[in-house]
């Protein structure tokens, strides 16, 4: 009976072991998601390298999406991001869920935070977005972009490939 309840509590525990970990699944609906990005596609879209819009229309006043999960911010080359976010950027700032959520609902606080720069703005106007529908958008924008198992998969064939030449 002991070991039921310690097998359980450990079973328990381990998601929550996880929870903190960048690698971590998100925590939101693709689904859902996918319909909250409508209100995103004004500015944003989500492009793969090969230029294939995955999301959103032709949107250019926001950066791309694609790939943002681990990504530093304000690192989309050619794209001119506003004074906030490129000070955040220097500060170190990569886009997880964790930021993402505490971002897009109010930018502008969220530099502000970031940075203890209290004279920064985003160039992002403040969504109407709650909590769930962040976590679905943030669920939704990383399901369209490179799967990190497929990228580690392709080094680890590369070294290979080295390695036998």
């Amino acid at each position: 009976m002991i070991r039921t309840l310690s097998f359980a509590a450990a079973m328990l525990a381990a998601p929550m072991a996880f929870a903190d970990s960048d690698e971590a699944a998100p925590s939101g609906d693709p689904q859902a998601g996918e319909a909250a990005f409508r209100q995103c596609i004004a500015c944003h879209v989500v492009r793969d390298p090969e230029g294939n819009v995955l999301a959103g229309r032709n949107g250019r006043t926001g950066p791309n999406l694609y790939g943002i999960s681990g990504r530093p911010a304000a690192s989309i080359e050619d794209f001119r991001y506003g004074p906030g976010i490129l000070e955040a950027a220097e500060a170190g700032l990569v886009w997880n869920e964790e930021t993402f959520s505490e971002y897009v609902p109010n930018a502008t606080e969220f530099l502000r935070e970031y940075t203890g720069n209290s004279r920064l703005r985003s160039a992002m106007s403040p969504q109407r977005v709650d909590e769930e529908d962040v976590a679905n958008l943030w669920a939704f924008i990383v399901s369209l972009g490179p799967d990190e198992m497929e990228d580690d998969e392709m080094e680890d064939d590369e070294m290979e490939e080295d390695a036998s030449e």
